[in-house]
């Protein structure tokens, strides 16, 4: 008698929540977090903290000491019609455009020259890099030096060659001029650099093709170089605008004066006063904390629209 077969039933399978393992997954990586969180809690306590609290505090009247008085919106309304802010934002704005500007030309220029170069690249590079490490103040210094008016190196040059004296630091625009000359003589290594590293991820063999077809060095720049270093470009303007904007120590140092008793005046008539050092001559000499963290805003607001600005362009000449 034929016995019938044993059917096998397969094991029951047991439904498990993707929640669980999503929490198993996470613990069991614990090490892992454990060791990058040093980095998240450094910056919770030191950024995202401070920053929540400034916003909290530009709502607020307080003079460091006392307690806050809740103002609203009333911080944000005197802002928008204080005429020494916006005097603030045009000073930031021209030096700014005095400085990036040449600084981009000038760094794109030493990029090509270094590419080129065939003996002492890295001297090169250490030498138009040296600059951008070194201590900002002791740079303003010196440049107040050169622009000075009576003993400065510029004045000599002027008068060398037969033309008359500028007072580069008691005149409004010699003043943005001195500025931006110094910025530009900090970054233009620094961006070099940056444009070097994007130069060499051209192919060579679009050169060499450029060449055979006849192509000039000149054509070459312009039809191969500057299209290919777009987005290159595209992240020195935008990393310029940032910093050019939140300009400080240049002006502060460069014009250290006694005008109104306060050393971040900016300047005879206020003409080398950046944004920033107005919010700390409202902050740290008017002990007017709660403006000033509304002036931080207003100054975070102006960076991050110049910087979607030159983004805009860029990418529009790009697509054209």
């Amino acid at each position: 008698m034929a016995t019938a077969p044993v059917v096998e039933t397969p094991p029951a399978v047991v439904a498990t929540s993707p929640v669980v393992h999503r929490k198993k997954g996470i613990l069991s990586h614990w090490r892992l977090y454990a060791a990058i969180s040093p980095f998240y809690l450094l910056f919770l306590a030191f950024g995202l903290i401070p920053v929540g609290f400034s916003l909290y505090l530009s709502f607020h009247r307080w003079d460091g000491l006392g307690s806050m008085e809740f103002a609203g919106l009333s911080q944000y309304r005197y802002l928008l019609g204080d005429s020494q802010f916006w005097t603030a934002i045009g000073n930031t704005i021209i030096i700014w455009a005095l400085a990036t500007f040449p600084m981009i030309f000038l760094a794109i220029i030493t990029a090509v020259l270094l590419n080129s170069a065939v003996r002492f690249k890295n001297v090169y590079r250490f030498a138009f890099f040296l600059p951008n490490v070194t201590s900002i103040v002791a740079v303003a210094i010196i440049f107040g030096s050169v622009f000075s008016t009576n003993f400065g190196l510029m004045n000599a040059v002027l008068q060398a060659l037969g033309l008359d004296q500028v007072a580069w630091l008691n005149s409004p625009w010699g003043i943005k001029v001195a500025i931006a000359t110094l910025m530009t003589w900090q970054w233009t290594g620094y961006n070099a650099i940056i444009f070097l590293a994007g130069l060499q991820t051209i192919p060579s063999e679009l050169y060499e093709a450029a060449r055979m077809d006849g192509a000039g060095p000149v054509q070459t720049f312009f039809r191969i170089t500057l299209p290919l270093l777009r987005p290159v470009l595209l992240f020195v303007l935008v990393i310029s605008t940032v910093t050019g904007l939140q300009s400080f120590s240049e002006p502060q140092v460069l014009l250290q004066t006694t005008d109104n008793n306060s050393s971040f005046a900016g300047g005879p008539g206020h003409a080398g006063q950046t944004m920033v050092l107005y919010f700390f001559q409202q902050t740290f000499d008017n002990n007017d904390f709660g403006y000033g963290a509304a002036v931080a805003w207003g100054i975070f607001l102006v960076v991050i629209l110049f910087s979607i600005i030159n983004w805009r362009l860029v990418q529009r000449r790009g697509e054209d």
